[in-house]
């Protein structure tokens, strides 16, 4: 599972759950916090940019800190 300080984790069964838009937004809404970090001044452009990666990418890039 993928986990971001004060959110749920994420985990493979929960995206399994959720309609391709559904798990956008949960990926994006674990991304933003993170890319924040790195650049707060273009986080939202970042995230949005990263959200148009196929979902499987993302995962990887999540589960993968180094890869963002």
């Amino acid at each position: 599972s993928i986990v971001v300080a004060g959110q749920e984790p994420l985990t493979p069964a929960g995206l399994a759950n959720a309609t391709p838009q559904e798990q956008k937004q949960m990926l994006g809404e674990r991304l933003f916090p993170l890319i924040q970090q790195m650049h707060p001044d273009l986080a939202g452009k970042i995230t949005g940019m990263l959200l148009e990666i196929d979902n499987t990418e993302l995962l990887h890039m999540l589960e993968s800190r180094e890869s963002l």
